[in-house]
């Protein structure tokens, strides 16, 4: 037996060199499982050099994103959701009821006819779409005030007599402003005259129609895609790059032989992944529950929708490229975003604005996506309809990027 360690060693009978050891594993398996192990580095080795520095990065985003569960909530569930709670708000029904009041008192005169307020209220109630009620003239006024009624029938004052004609007997009492009311004076005096006699000269015929694409749904399931591409093409990217250089991992990828363009570049491409995901959800959704069809071109759909996508992924790159906290980059993501929500059509038309905003509302990138879309699902028009859109979208995305890869800093 040998003095040394390395003699008791080698002096052991070789039967014993294949005892298990502390690991579990006998002595002669470790040549074989260091093998296989080096072997396995090796390959993942080979493999990750054969992939693009740009490709390694957007699987390590796309991992992420997945991983985020609130992330897939917002980007593929609330669009759904809302569209959904929008969808059954402004469903197609049946004509709303017009309420109008009457003053006590009022009395309706003709030369053949006369009607008390009650008899005025029974004959207008009997119309489709309006309902009348007697109310004193106080009361008429607060329910015209707090929007309760939309028009007040009320006893002639202010009325001037035409010449030849019988002093005004009655007034309407509305505000101008709002349509309803307008509306409601338009259908109330046309079943007043009615009533006290009056025939028409012509006579016409109603033929109805109901078309799908005139419906709001139709409206607002293009603004609903335009919205969550650009919500999740900005907070989605601005958000994860912040993040980063708060939590110092931008400092680290600096150290790296890793281009700046790689970096910001793979924020988008994997934006580009999900995106067919997501405005399929949206459409497909919609298709099952309120019937609302693509009348355009699929191929012309999928363009426009990776043109925004880019575009609102450039935009999130660059509010993105200097603030160092979450509540930075959140203040500059609203101010880029309100503006767009509110301006760019995508719940009502942005033709409600005044004239002079036109031009800004037309350059914004959201109102340029919106419609866009809309004149492929609803109109079916093809890409070369809307050149002008489209240019707007190309400009901004490619002017954000480029600001955005070169105002970009990694801490």
């Amino acid at each position: 037996m040998s003095k040394t360690d390395g003699g008791l060693i080698a002096d052991r009978p070789r039967a014993l060199m294949s005892e298990p050891l502390a690991g579990g594993e006998g002595e002669a398996a470790l040549p074989g499982v260091l093998g296989d192990a080096k072997t396995r580095r090796h390959d993942e080795s080979a493999r990750a050099e054969r992939l693009h520095p740009l490709v390694q990065l957007t699987l390590a985003r796309l991992r992420e994103f997945i991983r985020e569960r609130e992330a897939v909530f917002w980007v593929f569930v609330f669009p759904v959701l809302l569209a959904f709670a929008l969808g059954i708000a402004f469903r197609n029904t049946a004509p709303e009821i017009t309420p109008v009041a009457i003053e006590d008192g009022t009395v309706v005169r003709a030369p053949a006819v006369t009607l008390s307020a009650a008899d005025l209220a029974q004959s207008l109630s009997q119309t489709d779409g309006l309902h009348a009620t007697v109310m004193a003239p106080e009361q008429a006024a607060k329910a015209l005030r707090t929007g309760k009624v939309a028009l007040v029938i009320r006893p002639g004052r202010n009325a001037q007599p035409r010449v030849g004609d019988a002093t005004a007997t009655f007034d309407y009492r509305y505000d101008p402003t709002r349509p309803e009311s307008r509306m409601a004076r338009l259908a109330v005096d046309d079943a007043v005259q009615r009533a006290m006699g009056r025939a028409d000269v012509a006579r016409a015929g109603d033929e109805t129609v109901s078309e799908p694409g005139a419906r709001y749904i139709d409206y607002l399931i293009p603004g609903l895609i335009g919205l969550n591409l650009m919500g999740s093409g900005m907070w989605g990217l601005g958000f994860a790059v912040v993040q980063a250089r708060t939590r110092k991992l931008l400092k680290r990828f600096a150290a790296t032989p890793m281009r700046r363009s790689h970096y910001l570049l793979s924020f988008m491409l994997s934006r580009l992944v999900f995106l067919f995901l997501e405005v399929a959800a949206v459409i497909g959704f919609a298709w099952g529950v309120f019937s609302v069809s693509v009348h355009g071109s699929l191929i012309d759909l999928v363009v426009i929708s990776l043109l925004g996508a880019m575009t609102f992924a450039g935009l999130g790159l660059l509010v993105a490229s200097r603030p160092k906290t979450i509540e930075g980059v959140s203040g500059w993501m609203n101010l880029v975003m309100l503006p767009m929500w509110l301006l760019s059509g995508t719940f009502f038309s942005a033709s409600r604005f005044p004239e002079f905003l036109q031009p800004f509302i037309k350059a914004l990138p959201l109102t340029a996506l919106n419609d866009s879309l809309r004149a492929v699902m609803s109109e079916g028009a093809p890409l070369a309809v809307s050149w002008l859109e489209i240019s707007i979208l190309v400009a901004w995305g490619v002017a954000s990027f480029a600001l955005a890869l070169r105002l970009f800093r990694w801490q």
